[in-house]
């Protein structure tokens, strides 16, 4: 099939791969010509686990194409739009990109059926809202449908995620749009779910909040236990045997960041009070995310024993160079007010934190480097390379030995019998 797809961000970007190497031909439309120029010569601009080397077999393969205009879309039986859905400062969701790119995409259809379909997370209604722009602004002679497949990948593994998809949501109210997308879902092997619009639409928000609430729930639970001296981690392992809980998901730390909880959680409420439901539940979601950085610094603050602070970890979770509402900011922020020297170490995140606190900051090459001299050591995120890392070298680099670990990645019995000082989350 030809599809086009609009948007090149981590769900447009792996989507357009993950069908070119399917054997379709995807055209990729963006905005900006500097990143397009960069997609063309096989440099994916995101980091990503395996994208670069899809993305490079494909453009070899003529499989795959990138583009500022919307020509394409004349070719095409179906485009995906993948622009951001951001958070306005009162949580709704600012769907600016959606409609502008639905009107450019109404303007450029040809005159045989086309599905529209959204990826991008959007509030229940916008497929409808999409629909009318469509019909205001195509062509007398075009011919399409409106249909929402909403993505479910996870950052750090993504094209595993979209491969190997657990289910494919594909919401219409058109026959034809509905088996077209069939068609192109064929080769993974998740069970298709086909319903209406607003089913598909709610289905997505539903889904991250629900995963928001178990981490926000597990960081509750990690509060009870500092305050009682019990170990979360037991607690959960318990509790997460039962086969109705289960463990995943349910991880202290933090807080969660990244692309897609808060700003769904903050949407969820948004149209909630819009439809006026009682939001309580997810407001505390909100809020116990909020408390457990809060919480993490607060420790830091009590139990610092010097001004040089080593922070590993700067993205919002492994695997990922992304930085958005990633707790490290939060932190950062707050330690350099309260006079703190901060030197980071993170494989992949480097330059998109630079962005926001430039030479505020220090930056070292790997992990060694970062805990030289420091008072203590932060760890933000679980990146592999620190899980089993020479902890007697970090020891013997850091002036004191104290970590304050914000994802528990090590045994508070094995810490303590190596001379650290360790706090850790929800554990004594």
């Amino acid at each position: 099939m030809k599809i086009t797809i609009i948007g090149h961000g981590y769900v447009g970007l792996v989507t357009a791969c993950v069908f070119a190497d399917f054997g379709n031909i995807v055209y990729v439309i963006g905005h900006t010509k500097e990143k397009i120029e960069r997609l063309k010569k096989g440099d994916p601009i995101i980091y990503e686990p395996g994208l670069k080397e899809i993305l490079e077999r494909n453009i070899q393969a003529k499989r795959i194409f990138f583009s500022l205009d919307y020509d394409s879309i004349k070719l095409s039986e179906i485009v995906f739009i993948t622009v951001g859905t951001p958070p306005k400062e009162n949580g709704e969701a600012d769907l600016t990109a959606v409609f502008e790119v639905a009107k450019n995409i109404a303007k450029n259809l040809g005159n045989h059926f086309t599905v529209v379909s959204c990826k991008s997370t959007v509030p229940v209604g916008t497929n409808k809202k999409v629909e009318t722009i469509l019909k205001k602004y195509s062509p007398k002679n075009s011919q399409f449908a409106v249909a929402s497949c909403p993505e479910f990948l996870r950052e750090g593994s993504a094209i595993a995620d979209t491969i190997y998809a657990d289910r494919v949501v594909i919401g219409s109210e058109s026959k034809k749009a509905i088996d077209m997308l069939l068609k192109l879902h064929e080769p993974i092997e998740g069970r298709k779910v086909v319903t209406d619009l607003a089913s598909a639409e709610l289905i997505k928000y539903t889904s991250n909040a629900m995963l928001a609430t178990k981490i926000s729930f597990a960081n509750l639970i990690s509060f009870y236990c500092e305050k009682t001296d019990a170990d979360v981690e037991a607690v959960l392992d318990a509790v997460g045997l039962d086969k109705r809980i289960g463990r995943v998901f349910m991880y202290p730390g933090v807080g969660y960041g990244g692309s897609c909880f808060p700003k769904d959680v903050m949407a969820m409420i948004d149209v909630g009070k819009k439809l006026n439901i009682d939001t309580l539940l997810l407001e505390a979601v909100e809020k116990i995310n909020l408390q457990a950085k809060e919480n993490f610094l607060q420790k830091v603050l009590k139990f610092n024993q010097g001004k040089k602070i080593a922070l590993w970890g700067l993205a919002f979770k492994p695997n990922t160079d992304d930085i958005r509402f990633a707790p490290s900011i939060f932190l950062i922020e707050n330690l350099l007010k309260k006079g703190f020297e901060i030197t980071a170490y993170d494989p992949e995140a480097k330059k998109n934190i630079e962005k926001i606190f430039g030479n505020k900051i220090k930056y070292s090459k790997d992990p060694y480097e970062a805990v030289k001299n420091a008072d203590q050591l932060l760890i933000i995120t679980e990146w592999n390379e620190f899980k089993q890392i020479d902890l007697q070298k970090v020891k013997k680099l850091l002036k004191k030995p104290i970590i304050f670990d914000g994802r528990n990645i090590y045994d508070p019995s094995l810490m303590k019998k190596l001379g650290f000082k360790y706090y850790s989350v929800g554990r004594i």
